[in-house]
């Protein structure tokens, strides 16, 4: 690994450790749930099982090859790495949060899709779709995961969490948190007696798109 390979990680490190805490702090997870990487290259920085994201040092560093192959670190990495590397081998992801956000993961539990409630669901892609329960960890889970993300940035796991993804660490937090919004939005707008929300169709949806396209800063 030359020297500047070795500064990417350990920069790419530091970001991954630094979006977990994120993620703890915001109450997306709850203890160890969760899990955040970053690819540099063929390596893949990624949270370890079990480990409290405070207690993370640099020295604790876990990287796999785009295989699963541990090639960095002693401590095993998380147990959901076959979901992160489903991402990495289906898209150009440079970075990839999950999340067991509470809003977003009761609406996993109630729809096949969330409703068109806000436009926000244009940054992610469309429609958020929720993939199809299985066990946590197993490659059954990351191929349902990627049929729901086909076209999308991100997508819930029923009765699970978030997995969103993105060329930053910061991008795919965001979108993360943009998703949980979202779901805590519809919560609250179909729970009012009597009421049904509006939602937006698939032209009005489209529209977004096309003026996200301008939207921010120049350059």
């Amino acid at each position: 690994m030359s020297d500047q390979h070795r500064e990417a990680v350990r920069r790419a490190w530091d970001g991954v450790v630094a979006t977990a805490r994120r993620t703890a702090a915001d109450g997306l997870v709850v203890g160890t749930s969760g899990n955040v990487s970053a690819r540099v290259g063929d390596v893949v920085l990624v949270t370890p099982s079990g480990v409290p994201y405070e207690r993370l040092r640099p020295e604790d560093a876990v990287g796999v090859d785009l295989a699963g192959r541990q090639v960095l670190g002693e401590l095993a990495p998380t147990s959901e790495l076959p979901l992160h590397l489903a991402v990495y081998a289906d898209t150009g992801a440079s970075a990839v949060v999950h999340t067991h956000a509470v809003h977003a993961t009761a609406v996993s539990a109630l729809v096949a899709e969330v409703p068109l409630v806000h436009y926000a669901a244009a940054l992610l892609g469309g429609p958020v779709r929720t993939a199809a329960y299985a066990l946590y960890g197993t490659r059954e889970l990351a191929e349902n995961m990627l049929v729901a993300l086909r076209d999308r940035t991100g997508c819930l796991l029923q009765n699970h969490g978030t997995v969103t993804y993105g060329d930053t660490l910061d991008e795919a937090f965001e979108r993360t948190a943009q998703l949980e919004w979202l779901c805590r939005l519809w919560i609250t707008a179909s729970s009012v007696p009597g009421h049904r929300p509006n939602l937006l169709s698939a032209a009005q949806l489209s529209d977004v798109r096309d003026a996200l396209q301008n939207y921010g800063q120049p350059g």
